[in-house]
């Protein structure tokens, strides 16, 4: 009975530590930005375009701000408009660095110990666009310190996402109509 007991308790653990850690993943052949700048990241962003997912569905006008928390983690204070109820959603997390503090992987959290990957994998000089993958190719966004985005800036993104494997034909493209 105590052995079947330490089988179930050491099957669960594995998997549960599987799970928590395959939320931690880029997706293959993609890698994060390197010599990253988070403070030159902070602030406002604008969602240009985004896979669809559970947590976002029916959202436009979808901004995401970033700032330092006292315990050095990174608050995330993401915010959309949806229209179908007509009605402002916000959601509010923190982020943390995934190894060194200048490699775009990071994880973020909105409940409690559940953590889902956020990997910068391209962004420009300036830091004013950014392509952002999670753990997989269900997961990609398009960001902009402006509601707009410069087409050969698109163009660009799209081409490295496609190159990757993310089926970019079905990226939702966010209107910012909204204040």
């Amino acid at each position: 009975m105590k052995i079947n007991k330490l089988i179930k308790f050491t099957l669960f653990g594995t998997v549960g530590v599987f799970i928590f850690y395959s939320c931690l993943t880029i997706p293959k052949g993609a890698s994060a930005v390197k010599q990253f700048n988070v403070e030159k990241y902070l602030g406002q962003w604008y969602e240009i375009a985004r896979m669809d997912f559970k947590f976002e569905r029916n959202l436009n006008n979808t901004t995401a701000n970033y700032s330092v928390n006292k315990d050095g983690s990174i608050k995330v204070d993401n915010r959309g408009y949806n229209y179908k109820i007509k009605e402002w959603k916000q959601a509010t997390g923190k982020a943390r660095f995934i190894g060194e503090h200048d490699v775009a992987r990071l994880k973020v959290s909105f409940f409690g110990p559940f953590y889902a990957s956020y990997n910068v994998i391209e962004l420009d000089n300036e830091y004013k666009y950014a392509l952002v993958a999670g753990k997989d190719l269900s997961y990609l966004w398009i960001l902009s310190r402006e509601t707009t985005l410069p087409d050969n800036v698109k163009q660009n993104y799209l081409k490295i996402a496609d190159g990757l494997g993310f089926k970019i034909s079905a990226l939702i493209w966010v209107e910012h109509d909204k204040k």
